[in-house]
């Protein structure tokens, strides 16, 4: 058995940060060694590090709770100790890319959730089933950063993820009008009811910059490869909102569509229940087997049901009916912070590694 990868997590202490802790604890390929937070958690173990925030319902895992964190913003004495590094900090845009570009150029692979370089032309976007051709970018971007080896890969946004993988199923027909609404968990923001219970009985119909992000970053997921760039989709036409509600975790969706060439529904779900991509062609260990499921049952798919479907990696998918207006409306549902957040992250991970982009130092 090979030993396995070194991975440090930046920006461990939030709540993101302590999904990768949970994630990656036994995992088969990649072990944990360095966690980097703020300077004012640095020197402290994890364990004191998150006491009193922790915010998963199961424990903090053994392996890492005497792991001494460091100060992310101490670069080379981080990148030193691992093969490559999650990122999930709470800075801001130009922060964030400043810190990655760093880690980047010290010939650390970075995987990262945050929404910085999203839109950075050279640096791959990926939900790994869809677009793993992207991941070609990473040449180019290692050129212009000047390493052999860094590179930076980003995660999409956490709410797109519960309606863009069935219509991806789907773009043989060419989606061309897309309606979605989204409503989506309080840990998107990061935050539980105890440090939020302002949302409990509560409805809020905005958060900042998301209907932005569900109707834009689509198309960039759904685009070419051009010059050694990604260039954005020039359809299907999508229009978003996007609403809080008082849930711990899973954001739903419900979602109209129109198409150049109109499926059948016998076809729709077909190609929804028969659609695999790279991650389980490779077997990746957090790739779910059944990446869409559907639901015949007129009340499903439910948050507080299905989230979990797949270890919380699967995408649910339910009511679909002809539309008045559009072709076909369905309700989705995906994990905001396993799928939409660090195990979609630990799934690129996997995926770059067994394509070679990530490899111990």
């Amino acid at each position: 058995m090979t030993a396995k990868l070194k991975v440090g997590i930046v920006g461990g202490t939030g709540m993101v940060g302590q999904r990768f802790v949970q994630l990656l604890d036994q995992h088969p390929w990649f072990e944990v060694t360095t966690i980097a937070a703020s300077a004012g958690s640095a020197g402290k173990t994890y364990e004191e590090a998150v006491q009193g925030r922790w915010k998963l319902s199961s424990p903090i895992p053994e392996a890492v709770k005497g792991i001494i964190v460091q100060d992310a913003s101490k670069v080379e004495a981080v990148a030193a100790q691992v093969d490559f590094i999650f990122c999930a900090v709470d800075m801001g845009k130009y922060e964030v890319q400043a810190l990655e570009d760093a880690y980047a150029k010290t010939g650390t692979p970075v995987v990262s959730n945050n929404s910085a370089h999203r839109w950075t032309p050279d640096i791959p976007m990926v939900i790994p089933e869809i677009n793993p051709g992207h991941l070609e970018v990473i040449a180019a971007q290692r050129k212009r950063l000047g390493t052999s080896t860094g590179f930076i890969a980003v995660k999409p946004n956490c709410s797109i993820q519960s309606y863009v993988p069935a219509l991806h199923a789907l773009q043989a027909y060419n989606p061309t009008q897309v309606v979605a609404s989204t409503y989506q968990a309080i840990s998107g923001a990061g935050k539980n009811f105890t440090d939020w219970p302002e949302m409990l009985d509560n409805v809020i119909p905005y958060i900042g910059g998301e209907e932005e992000k569900s109707e834009q970053e689509p198309l960039r997921i759904w685009g070419s490869v051009v010059n050694n760039e990604i260039v954005k989709a020039s359809a299907p036409l999508i229009t978003t909102q996007c609403i809080r509600v008082p849930v711990t975790d899973g954001h739903l969706a419900t979602v109209f569509v129109s198409f150049e060439n109109k499926p059948s529904k016998e076809e729709v779900l077909h190609h929804w229940l028969t659609f695999k991509g790279r991650p389980q062609e490779l077997g990746l260990p957090s790739a779910p087997k059944q990446f869409i499921t559907y639901f015949e049952e007129e009340n499903r798919p439910q948050t507080k049901l299905d989230r979990d479907i797949e270890r919380g990696m699967g995408v649910s998918v339910g009511r679909l009916r002809e539309d008045s207006i559009y072709d076909y409306k369905f309700v989705g549902l995906s994990h905001n912070t396993l799928r939409g957040a660090a195990g979609g992250a630990v799934l690129i991970a996997e995926l770059l590694k067994a394509e070679g982009y990530i490899q111990a130092k």
